[in-house]
Formats: C-alpha cells, sequence, structure tokens
C-alpha cells in the first residue's frame, strides 16, 4: 500500500503529472459518487437536491437565482431541482420580506430530515469502509479534506 501511495506522488513530478493527478481525481471522486449514489433507493431526493437541501439548511433560505449561482448551476436546472424538493414538501417557498418580486426557498423541517437520513446512510457506509483502512490511511485522507474542499469551491 505504501509503494502504492508514493507512486501517487511521483507522477505529480513528472512531465504532464498535473493532467494525470486530475485525470485520477475525476475518475476516483466520479467512482465514489457513482457507488454512494447506487446505495440510495431508487425515487431518493437526487445529489443535486440533497446538495441544495444541505446549502439550505447550512447557510438559511436563499433566492432561486443565489442557489443556482452557489451550485454552480443553470436557473432553469436549479428551478427543476427546487420543483421536485417542493413537491416533495422538502422546501418550501415565500415572498422576499425585502422585495415582493423574488422569492426565497427554505429548506422545511421535513426536508432536515429527509437530509439527516441521506447524510447518516452515506456517513455509515463510509464509516465501515474507512473502519477497513489503517489508522496512518485515515489521517492522511484526513489531511487531504482541506485541499479537496478547496478544489471543490474553485472548479
Amino acid at each position: 500500500m505504501k509503494a502504492d501511495a508514493e507512486a501517487g506522488h511521483d507522477h505529480v513530478r513528472e512531465p504532464g503529472g498535473t493532467a494525470r493527478l486530475a485525470s485520477d481525481l475525476r475518475l476516483a471522486v466520479g467512482r465514489m459518487t457513482r457507488r454512494l449514489r447506487q446505495a440510495h433507493a431508487v425515487g431518493d431526493v437526487t445529489l443535486s437536491g440533497v446538495s441544495v437541501l444541505a446549502r439550505l439548511a447550512a447557510d438559511g433560505p436563499g433566492s432561486p437565482g443565489s442557489l443556482a449561482e452557489l451550485e454552480r448551476v443553470r436557473p432553469q436546472a436549479m428551478a427543476s431541482t427546487l420543483a421536485a424538493l417542493g413537491q416533495r414538501g422538502l422546501v418550501g417557498r415565500a415572498p422576499d420580506t425585502a422585495d415582493g418580486r423574488r422569492i426565497i426557498v427554505a429548506i422545511t423541517e421535513e426536508g432536515r430530515a429527509v437530509l439527516a437520513e441521506r447524510r447518516s446512510e452515506s456517513v455509515h457506509r463510509l464509516s465501515a469502509v474507512l473502519d477497513e483502512f489503517t489508522e496512518r490511511e485515515r489521517e492522511t485522507l484526513a489531511s487531504a479534506l482541506p485541499l479537496l474542499d478547496r478544489l471543490a469551491e474553485r472548479l
């Protein structure tokens, strides 16, 4: 395992190594996302829906336009996501008190419950697999989290 980790560091220094790292990261993150997504029941909240619920839970209510910008999706895609969440009662809409022409979206208690359940399932799956890793491997993953967060924010 150590040799694999060291080999991963070596290709960063090779010509074109950054591109190879980018490709390897894309594949690994994509594989993890697909496998976590496959673990959820058909008809469950989509990943984009979960992301919006998580943002609303963390940041508070927002306009569809600001949510689209923060999630880096087109306003039409956000409208579709919000409509699906609204039909399930996971978000509510209300006129903006400062500007009645604008709509503000907020997560509902049912939305918070779905988000907590979804997180719990994913966290449980990840925890079970991480328990198979050595303490050093888990520390390595933990130390990479700030970099992965920064990478996600800059994309």
